[in-house]
Parts: structure tokens; sequence; C-alpha cells
């Protein structure tokens, strides 16, 4: 990993560690795979930071540019797939 996780300054560094476990969470979707629940737990922590969905937008193409992993489709997939399954992405 040669790339940094987005975040403010402005962040505790308990909403930092929130912002950062998320992300983590999504690399592992497309490195291997995550439990629905695993992701949607580190979603709702990053969303306690990160209210605005403009600024989740902001954060998201930011580590997309940074990492080449998209957040949005994964998040579409945690939400869409039933409890239990494990989420995995084909990096594009």
């Amino acid at each position: 990993m040669d790339y940094s996780y987005p975040f403010s300054i402005d962040w505790t560094k308990e909403e930092i560690i929130d912002v950062v476990t998320f992300f983590e969470g999504i690399e592992m979707a497309y490195e291997g795979g995550i439990s629905r629940e695993d992701m949607m737990a580190r979603y709702r922590k990053f969303k306690a930071v990160v209210p605005s969905i403009s600024e989740e937008k902001t954060y998201f193409k930011e580590f997309e540019e940074e990492s080449g992993y998209a957040s949005f489709p994964v998040i579409k997939e945690v939400k869409a797939s039933p409890a239990g399954p494990v989420i995995k992405m084909v990096k594009r």
C-alpha cells in the first residue's frame, strides 16, 4: 500500500481511526472479502463522522483516486445483500 487515507485535521483521534477502519474494510472487500455485518458496522461509524452525503462523496473520490478502490459499489452491495454473506468485489 503506497497511498494515504483521506481525513480531516478537525477530527478527533477516534474519528480518524473510525474512518481509516472503514476504508480498510473497503480494501478488504476487494482483496479477499469482508462480512456484510463487519462492513456495515464500519460504515455506520464512518457515517457518524461524515454524515453529509456530499462530504462522503468527496472522501470516497479521494480514496478511489489514491487507492483505486471504489467505495460506493461496496456500500451499494452491502445495502442490497441479505444478512450473512461475505462481500467480495472485483477491482476494475
